[in-house]
């Protein structure tokens, strides 16, 4: 019951955040430099996000095998090739690597 109770607070503080965003766009403003600020940050938690998932696995260095795949993925993404041809290629440069020793 606990649990059931922790997920709609949850559920419900999620929707309230979102909505608020609709609700108070029109009605604050922030000043330019504010706005700037706001996406720089978000730009910098994205990549701190993509830089721990490519180069740790479980807190410590996940090898080469994880970044090679994940360069390969960046490089066809740039490069505008499908997604499902990103991920296959990403996943099948870090399986191969670690299929031939690279860690």
């Amino acid at each position: 019951m606990t649990m059931l109770a922790a997920i709609l607070a949850l559920a419900a503080g999620t929707y309230l955040i979102r909505l608020s965003g609709a609700v108070l766009r029109d009605r604050i403003t922030l000043s330019p430099r504010a706005e700037a600020v706001i996406r720089a940050g978000a730009v910098v938690v994205l990549l701190a996000l993509a830089a721990t998932s490519t180069l740790l696995v479980d807190g410590a260095w996940g090898g080469w095998a994880l970044p090679a795949g994940v360069l390969v993925g960046g490089v066809l993404a740039w490069r505008k090739a499908p997604l499902a041809i990103v991920v296959i290629a990403a996943a099948a440069t870090t399986a191969v690597l670690r299929l031939i020793g690279v860690a």
